[in-house]
């Protein structure tokens, strides 16, 4: 990470010429991916207590504790269906344009 924040810097500088600048980009985006990888196979590792309704605990890996959360805060699928539609604008004779 510190590298990579490094190489953002010394970019960011201007004073370098552009195949620098562009070495240094492709080792920036090999480190975002090598970060991008080690990340991922930390959630995969990480646990997370959840409780369930019924008030039980349970383990459950990172990413399926964040999926449930994201499904308990999504508006149910009609939520849409049942609002009014929106009215276009007007101006005061009535157009629309």
């Amino acid at each position: 990470m510190a590298r990579l924040e490094k190489l953002v810097e010394e970019m960011e500088g201007g004073d370098l010429p552009l195949e620098e600048i562009l070495q240094k980009y492709e080792e920036g985006n090999r480190l975002v991916k090598l970060c991008a990888a080690r990340l991922n196979e930390a959630e995969k590792r990480i646990e997370v207590l959840m409780k369930e309704k019924d008030g039980a605990l349970s383990l459950k890996p990172l990413r399926d504790a964040a999926d449930d959360a994201e499904e308990e805060d999504a508006p149910p699928p009609s939520a849409a269906k049942n609002r009014p539609a929106a009215k276009p604008a007007e101006n005061a004779e009535g157009d629309l344009f």
